[in-house]
């Protein structure tokens, strides 16, 4: 069992019951690294048992890049308890938030292999990636979320330019707004240079294919129809831009090629009900 220090210091009570519950049903071997090489050394020295990391988002996708680089991850079945800030990742693949669920899981859940996304510097994506990427609280990065604030005439003012910057951000080449990007999917231009782009999401369905959402710029009071577009390779290239991939946000890139690999990896999610 690898616990990330993080956890260990915002949510002990949370460690100190996956533990307990994982203790209870199976012979534990505890690793307590301090720091990403440290934790990199757990893994590679796992030998012939199962790793359960405990800590957030952020865990998990470090487990499984340790494992992609080392080219171990076909071979290793993973087991994650969800413990930390943010675990919406996790979450989506299935695994439950709740520490005592979670941890029993892992004792009783079965294994199932899952998709990933590869890219041309040999990052991973576990659950979506998107351009730009999204602020911590969902709107555009770059734009200042402003409260309701009703009788103040100023603030009102100030709402009223932050509706029309999330309308139609700025271009720029830092990922805060709308860009000029050219998307191929399988070698078929999707959108191209002279369509300026709000978002661009790409995430990995199961099928060893990757379904990909392109939202166009669209003016205030208009929604403009979402192009959609599913493939094994996707490259998106243009002006600078950043994207967030899972919990990571990268770049400024000019290119950057991403590859569905199928069944690359093998999660412990709980058992269907029968």
């Amino acid at each position: 069992m690898v616990i990330d220090p993080v956890a260990r210091r915002t949510d002990g009570e949370s460690v100190r019951i996956a533990k307990d519950v994982l203790s209870g049903g199976a012979v534990l071997k505890l690793c307590l690294p301090e720091g990403p090489e440290e934790f990199a050394r757990a893994l590679m020295r796992r030998g012939a048992r199962r790793p359960v990391v405990i800590g957030d988002d952020r865990t998990l996708l470090r487990a499984v890049s340790v494992l992609h680089r080392q080219r171990e991850l076909a071979g290793c079945v993973l087991s994650v308890v969800p413990v930390g800030g943010v675990v919406s990742l996790a979450q989506s693949l299935g695994v439950p938030t709740g520490v005592v669920a979670a941890a029993r899981s892992v004792l009783d859940g079965v294994e199932r292999r899952l998709d990933l996304l590869v890219d041309d510097s040999d990052g991973v994506v576990l659950g979506t990636l998107r351009i730009p990427p999204a602020s911590p609280h969902g709107a555009p990065a770059g734009v200042t979320a402003v409260p309701a604030g009703a009788g103040h005439p100023w603030l009102r003012t100030c709402q009223s330019l932050v509706r029309t910057l999330v309308a139609r951000p700025p271009r720029t080449a830092n990922g805060s707004g709308p860009a000029r990007l050219r998307v191929e999917v399988d070698g078929t231009t999707v959108v191209d240079l002279d369509q300026p782009v709000e978002t661009v999401t790409v995430t990995p369905e199961g099928s060893g294919r990757a379904a990909v959402e392109i939202r166009p710029l669209s003016g205030p009071g208009a929604e403009a129809s979402p192009l959609l577009a599913r493939g094994r390779t996707v490259t998106v290239s243009g002006a600078d831009f950043r994207y967030r991939a899972d919990a990571v946000v990268s770049g400024p890139v000019r290119t950057r090629t991403w590859r569905v690999r199928e069944n690359a990896w093998r999660l412990v999610l709980p058992a269907p009900a029968r």
